[in-house]
Formats: structure tokens, C-alpha cells, sequence
């Protein structure tokens, strides 16, 4: 039997041929395929539901709050999307962001580091337990979801450990501060969205390029222009009207940085096609010479150093490292995030964006559930709801997909 390694589903031919804007459609339909369209379908609705809710739902002043509230769980939802990529799962990722945020307080203040060190250190301890838990779930081949059930223990208990009987440590530094508390200036902000909005249309033109040179079927002209007109709308969009407020919020750069960088990561480099392949076949994988064990423990690795880098910001949020840091809702925000995104929950499918657009849905409706008063309860059930929701649909589609490709091996 011959096996294949392949990154994504893509139609291809002797010759290169171009798909138009109708002809990606039906291709998208007939694959079970709609990317990002069902997410942004449905975060319009919302907002326009809470808009009519309360008034003050879209005003700029919420919308800069939402985006600093979604600066944590999408930071972390991230390393999520490529621990989903390989078909597993890390319930940990909030004890290991509330144990970074321990060891950066215990360093800045029972220690007096320089903020830049401790920085470094909580970084490089997040990265650590990543490893820790990736090593024990490839080499030793203890289910990942055990693996990381065991972390979210082991790390809360060294938060609180570190924390000691003090249990919250006031982090004052301005440096630290300044990541949830500082704004661009409005010349700034145009000029950060006109830089994101060059480096889109650039990366998928180059992309076009390269697929078009290797024979693959490649985005038309006008599919292009579509694509960045509508992606250029919304940045400027948003910066219009965050600039009405305070300015783009600085976590929020910091967010937009992190999911530009690891998408392109996950999709411009081979060790982010040898993370799709192994979460699409790992032993297949494994026969064209990838390294799977050293693929996992690195994925797991990045959700570390991510969950790490989300307490880092929620402690610039909270001026404080206390027990309750990476509690709460945060690991299933960020697991809702990746998934309501359109991450595949059975790996090999998904965009590093998912994290940023479901981080948006889930703040969105958390934000406005609270903005109209509905207690906890209602929360949780919402968001509950929400996600399987979203679960059941990838379950739905990947049905599809199997049953689409038995029919075809058949005709073949």
C-alpha cells in the first residue's frame, strides 16, 4: 500500500489552473470546507444581538475592553490550535500560565530581578513543562490527555507552592504594566494596519506563486483582491473605531503578532507541514522520514511557552500573580477559542487565525452576557452550548470528508 503524507486537500493537474471566486466556492462546499466564512457569519450575529441588547455593546470603549479581555485566552488559544493539529489535547495550558505568572512574581518581587530576566525565565519555564509533558506522551506513550489531566494538577500545586502562604504578589513593575495598560497612538495604529494589511496581500500572493510553479490549482486575481479588500476593511475597521477610544490596545498588537508569526510557522515552514502531516497520519508520517516524537514534544513545547506568555499578560491585566491566575474559564476559553475557530478536534485541519477569531466569539458573547447583567450560570450554559455546537459540526464535517473520500477511492 502506498501512503501519502499531505498537508492539505488541494485539487491539482497537469497544468496549472487558476480557481475563481464561484469555482473555490463549490470546491469548499463540496468538501465539507467553508474556512473562516461560518465564524465570521457568526460573530456578526452576535454582535448584533447584544447590540440591540444594550447600545453600548459596540461602542469603542467596549470593543477596546474586548480585545484586552480576549489578549490572555487567545495568546493561549494558540498553543491549543497546534496541540489540535496533531489530534491531541493540553488541559494544563491554564496551571502552567498561572504557574509562570507565580515564578515571574516570586522573581520581580521577593527577588528583585530585572523585569526583562524574569520575563525570560517564566518564558523558559513554560517552554519547559511543555517539553516535560510532550517527552512523557511521545516517548513513554501515556495518552496525552492523561499527560496533561496530571499537569494541570502538578502545576497548580507548584503556583500555589511558589505563591506560598502570601497567595497573591502586587507586580507594579511599569514594564510589566504597560502591556495591558498602554495604547498606540492613533498615527500608529493606521500605520500598524496598513503593515498587517501589506504583509497578508503579500504572504498570499507569494503563496500563489508557489503553487502556481508547482502545478497546483492557485487563487485567481480576483479571488486575491477580494481576500484583501475584505481583510483590509476589517483591519482599518477596527482601528477606526478602537482609535475612537483609547487607541489599539498594546496586548492586542501583541496577540495580532503571536497569531501572524505561529500561522507562519505552521504554514510557510516544513516543520509546520510536519505537524499537519503528522496530525493527519501519523505513521504515515513516520514512513516518509518524519520525526513524530520529536514533531510532538515540540508542539507541546510551543503550548507551554504560549501558556506562559498568556499569564505573562494576564498579570500585566491584574497588576498581581496571585492563586486565582489561569483559573477560572480560561482553559476552556481557550480550548472553545481553538475549536469554535475551526480547528479540527481530530487533527490535521485548522488555521493558527482560528485561535484569534473564536478567542473573539467566545469574548464576545462572555463580554456581552456581562454587559446586560446575566449571572454566571447563563454564561457558562451559553458557552457550553456553544462549543459543542462547534464540536458537533467538525465531528459532521470530517464524516463527510471520510465518506467523500471512500466514495472517490470506489469511482477510482
Amino acid at each position: 500500500m502506498k501512503n501519502q503524507v499531505s498537508v492539505e486537500t488541494i485539487s491539482s493537474s497537469p497544468k496549472a489552473r487558476p480557481a475563481g471566486i464561484l469555482g473555490e466556492l463549490r470546491q469548499n462546499l463540496s468538501g465539507g470546507e467553508l474556512g473562516a466564512a461560518p465564524v465570521v457569519l457568526g460573530l456578526a450575529l452576535i454582535w448584533l444581538f447584544f447590540q440591540f441588547q444594550d447600545a453600548h455593546f459596540l461602542t469603542p470603549r467596549n470593543m477596546s475592553n474586548l480585545v484586552l479581555q480576549i489578549s490572555v485566552s487567545g495568546t493561549i488559544a494558540i498553543g491549543v490550535v497546534f496541540v489540535l493539529l496533531l489530534g491531541e489535547i493540553d488541559l494544563s495550558v491554564g496551571s502552567v500560565a498561572g504557574a509562570s505568572a507565580a515564578v515571574l512574581g516570586v522573581l520581580m518581587v521577593n527577588q528583585d530581578w530585572p523585569w526583562w530576566a524574569a520575563i525570560i525565565v517564566m518564558l523558559a519555564f513554560g517552554t519547559f513543562t511543555g517539553v516535560i509533558q510532550g517527552a512523557w506522551y511521545a516517548l513513554m506513550g501515556v495518552p496525552s490527555f492523561v499527560v496533561t489531566l496530571a499537569g494541570l494538577l502538578i502545576w497548580l500545586g507548584v503556583q500555589l507552592h511558589v505563591l506560598g502562604d502570601a497567595g497573591t504578589l502586587n507586580v507594579f513593575d511599569p514594564h510589566i504594566t504597560a502591556i495591558a495598560s498602554t495604547f498606540l497612538p492613533p498615527f500608529w495604529g493606521w500605520v500598524f494596519a496598513v503593515l498587517a494589511i501589506l504583509w497578508f496581500g503579500g504572504t498570499r500572493l507569494r503563496e500563489n506563486g508557489l503553487r502556481q510553479r508547482a502545478g497546483m490549482t492557485f487563487k485567481s486575481a480576483p479571488v486575491l483582491l477580494v481576500q484583501t479588500i475584505a481583510t483590509g476593511i476589517a483591519l482599518f475597521g477596527a482601528v477606526a473605531v478602537l482609535n475612537a477610544a483609547y487607541g489599539v490596545p498594546t496586548a492586542g498588537v501583541l496577540l495580532f503578532v503571536l497569531v501572524a508569526v505561529f500561522d507562519w510557522i505552521a504554514r510557510r515552514t516544513t516543520f509546520g507541514r510536519h505537524i499537519y502531516a503528522v496530525g493527519g497520519q501519523a505513521e504515515a508520517a513516520r514512513r516518509a522520514g518524519i520525526s513524530v516524537a520529536r514533531i510532538r514534544i515540540s508542539v507541546f513545547a510551543i503550548a507551554g511557552f504560549l501558556a506562559a506568555a498568556g499569564g505573562l499578560i494576564s498579570t500585566a491585566r491584574l497588576q498581581a500573580a496571585s492563586t486565582q491566575t489561569g483559573g477560572g474559564t480560561l482553559l476552556l476559553e481557550a480550548i472553545a477559542a481553538a475549536v469554535i475557530g475551526g480547528t479540527s478536534l481530530f487533527g490535521g485541519r485548522g488555521r493558527v487565525w482560528a485561535a484569534l477569531l473564536g478567542a473573539l466569539v467566545i469574548g464576545s458573547v462572555s463580554n456581552g452576557l456581562d454587559l446586560i447583567g446575566e449571572p454566571a450560570d447563563v454564561k457558562y450554559m451559553v458557552e457550553g452550548a456553544i462549543l459543542l455546537l462547534a464540536v458537533t459540526l467538525d465531528s459532521n464535517t470530517r464524516r463527510r470528508l471520510s465518506f467523500g473520500r471512500i466514495v472517490k477511492g470506489h469511482v477510482g
